[in-house]
C-alpha cells in the first residue's frame, strides 16, 4: 500500500513536517511495509518558502525590521532563477512580535516590504507574495513603506507606522516605490477572497484573530477605509471590493492597487510548483491536514487544495485535523472521505495541543485501521 501525506501545518502545535512524522509512525504501527512518501504543501501562509525549497529555490538571507520597528532579525526569501518568493508570515507574523501579546494597532508589515526589495535589488525581476499569516492590519501601508513609500500628515510629517497611522494620514507618496518597482511583476499568493472592508472585510474577518477587542472592530475598519481613499486617490484604482483585497489585513488590497499584482491560490500555486500531480501517480491514499477544519478552510486553504487534485486523480483522500468543525456533508462536499481529529482522542484542547506529538501518531494508527477495515465515510 502507498500513502502520501501531504498536510499543513496544525498552528500553535505542529509543523508540517511533524505531522507528518507523526502519521507516519502511526501508520507503520499498523503496517510496518507500507510505503510512505510526503509532500510539503502551503495555502500562501506558514511554510509557503519551505514548500518552495523543495522544488528548486534556494533561500536567501536577508534582515528584516520586526513588525514594531523596534529592531532587526536575520531572515530569509527563497529565489529560482529571476523569481523571488517572499512569506509575509515568517517576516510580518505574530512569532515576529518582539514583545508578548499581539499589537492590534501598532502592528505593521515593514519588513515584508523590506524583503521584497532586497530580492528586487538583488535582480528579481517577478516576486511572488505569499500573502497570510500576519499579525497586523496595517492595509499594506508598511510593506510599501518598506519599499519607499511615505505616508503623510495634514502637516506634511511621516505617520506611525501600522493600522494607528492609518487614521492620521492624509497622503501618500508612492515616486520612489514606482521607481524601484518599474518592469517588477508581483503576484499575491493567498487562501483568502475576503475584500477589503466591511463585515467580510479584513478587520471584521481577521481582526479578533489578531487581538483586536470587539470595540477595535468598526475603527479599524474606518481606518482602512481611509487607506482606501488615499490609496484609490494615488492609483486611479477602486480595489477594495476585490476579491483576496482583505488578505493579510488588508497586504492583498496594496500589492493589486499600486502593482496591479495577479492573485493565484496559494495552495494551487504550491501545488504546481511541487509537480503535485506527479507525486500522485500509484498512490492508494492521500492524507491531508491542518490544525482546524472549518467554514475557512473550504475558501482555498492547503487541505481542500489536496483533496481537490487527489479527487481529480481519482485518489481517495482523508484529513486530520486538531479540531472539525465541518459537518459530515461540508467535508464530504469539500473532497474527504473522511475526517480524523486530535480532540476526538483528547478532547480538553489545552491538553490535546500539548500532547499533539502524541496523539498525531494515535491519530494516523487509528486513521488507517479505519480505511482498511472500510470505515471510509
Amino acid at each position: 500500500m502507498r500513502v502520501l501525506i501531504a498536510s499543513d501545518k496544525f498552528k500553535g502545535s505542529l509543523t508540517s513536517r511533524e505531522v507528518a512524522d507523526g502519521l507516519e509512525k502511526g501508520l507503520r504501527r499498523v503496517d510496518p511495509s507500507i510505503a510512505v512518501t510526503r509532500a510539503m504543501v502551503a495555502d500562501g501562509g506558514e511554510g509557503t518558502i519551505d514548500a518552495a525549497l523543495t522544488a528548486g529555490f534556494d533561500a536567501r538571507p536577508v534582515a528584516v525590521p520586526d513588525p514594531l520597528d523596534e529592531g532587526w532579525f536575520p531572515a530569509r526569501y527563497a529565489r529560482r532563477g529571476s523569481t523571488a518568493l517572499v512569506e509575509l508570515a515568517e517576516l510580518a507574523g505574530p512569532g515576529r512580535l518582539p514583545r508578548p501579546g499581539p499589537q492590534p494597532w501598532d502592528a505593521s508589515t515593514l519588513g515584508v516590504g523590506v524583503a521584497i526589495r532586497a530580492a528586487i535589488e538583488a535582480g528579481c525581476t517577478q516576486v511572488i507574495v505569499g500573502v497570510g499569516g500576519s499579525c497586523s492590519t496595517d492595509g499594506g501601508s508598511g510593506l510599501l513603506v518598506g519599499l519607499g513609500a511615505r505616508l503623510l500628515d495634514a502637516t506634511g510629517h511621516p505617520v506611525p507606522l501600522g493600522a494607528r497611522g492609518l487614521t492620521l494620514a492624509t497622503g501618500i507618496d508612492l515616486t520612489q516605490v514606482h521607481l524601484l518597482t518599474s518592469g517588477i511583476r508581483l503576484v499575491a499568493a493567498t487562501d483568502v477572497t475576503n475584500p477589503l472592508l466591511g463585515r467580510h472585510g479584513a478587520a471584521y474577518v481577521f481582526g479578533p484573530q489578531k487581538g483586536a477587542a470587539p470595540a477595535d472592530l468598526p475603527l479599524l475598519d474606518d481606518a482602512l477605509a481611509r487607506w482606501a481613499g488615499l490609496i484609490d486617490t494615488a492609483t486611479g484604482r477602486c480595489l477594495r471590493s476585490a476579491p483576496g483585497a482583505g488578505a493579510a489585513g488588508g497586504v492583498g488590497f496594496a500589492l493589486q492597487s499600486v502593482f496591479n499584482a495577479q492573485v493565484v491560490s496559494g495552495v494551487d500555486w504550491v501545488l504546481e510548483l511541487i509537480d503535485f500531480a506527479s507525486l500522485l501517480t500509484g498512490v492508494d491514499l492521500v492524507v491531508t491536514g491542518e490544525g482546524s477544519l472549518d467554514e475557512q478552510s473550504l475558501s482555498g486553504k492547503a487541505s481542500v487544495g489536496v483533496a481537490r487534485a487527489a479527487r481529480s486523480a481519482s485518489i481517495p483522500v482523508v484529513a486530520v485535523c486538531a479540531t472539525n468543525e465541518l459537518s459530515p456533508d461540508s467535508w464530504r462536499t469539500a473532497g474527504f472521505d473522511g475526517v480524523w481529529a486530535l480532540r476526538d482522542l483528547e478532547p480538553d484542547r489545552r491538553r490535546s495541543m500539548e500532547g499533539a506529538k502524541t496523539l498525531i501518531e494515535a491519530l494516523g494508527e487509528r486513521m488507517l485501521r479505519e480505511y482498511l477495515d472500510g470505515g471510509l465515510a
